[in-house]
């Protein structure tokens, strides 16, 4: 991995901005990522987003933290907060707006113990596939303090396969249709594709009560996404 959303992170942190980033997925054309929504305030943040931050308790751990802003947030009003991120360029830029505890670092390596575990900008997306949602969903729960609890977003992208006539087309033969091929470009280099999941809310309850987890929809966006929380 180039870490090309670390040096995108870097070049705005230390003045550089110049331009975007362009994503694109196996499903989806290209589309641009306005690197300053990367750095937004409380005040500019998605509702689903601040609801999330309301509910914080405790002890937090910030996994994919990107630009630390939701950690910054939470530090402010006096929590403890541990943010991780397997870019280095973001870490990095994390520890330069002042977040105190900043680690690159993949959730599956963490080991401390928490109150609260955020995953928010679709959270699922760590999970690459369906079929590693159990692994990490049960290091997770290893992860929680008792009555500890995981913040958690995504969305439902059924929508994205339906067609005119309001049907889908999606290959019933083929993996889950929340998989994707994600593909990210900078400055005229591109990064290599990662794998990465959106999980809609029905399978990942039942994905939880395999666990022994509680999921809780606390939040519905206007366009299929949705916060929940598990406990």
């Amino acid at each position: 991995m180039k870490d090309l959303f670390g040096k995108a992170l870097l070049d705005f942190q230390n003045g550089n901005y110049s331009e975007d980033i362009t994503t694109s997925t196996n499903i989806s054309d290209e589309d641009v990522l306005p690197i300053p929504y990367l750095f937004r305030d409380y005040k500019d943040m998605p509702r689903l987003e601040q609801k999330a931050l309301k509910l914080a308790k405790g002890s937090v751990l910030d996994v994919g933290c990107g630009s630390g802003s939701h950690s910054i947030y939470l530090q402010k009003k006096g929590f403890k907060v541990k943010a991780i991120d397997t870019s280095k360029g973001a870490i990095e830029v994390s520890k330069q707006r002042g977040v105190l505890r900043a680690d690159i670092l993949n959730i599956l390596d963490e080991a401390e113990t928490f109150d609260t575990i955020l995953l928010l900008m679709n959270g699922t997306g760590i999970f690459q596939e369906l079929t590693q949602v159990s692994k990490y969903l049960s290091h997770l729960k290893s992860l929680l303090n008792p009555n500890g609890q995981i913040l958690i977003d995504s969305s439902d992208i059924k929508y994205m396969y339906e067609d005119e006539d309001g049907g889908y087309w999606m290959d019933m033969n083929s993996s889950y249709y929340g998989e994707l091929d994600y593909f990210l470009s900078y400055k005229g280099e591109k990064e290599a594709p990662m794998k990465w999941l959106y999980l809609d809310f029905e399978t990942l309850t039942l994905a939880c009560e395999t666990l022994g987890l509680r999921c809780e929809l606390v939040f519905e966006g206007a366009h299929f996404d949705y916060l929940a929380k598990l406990s």
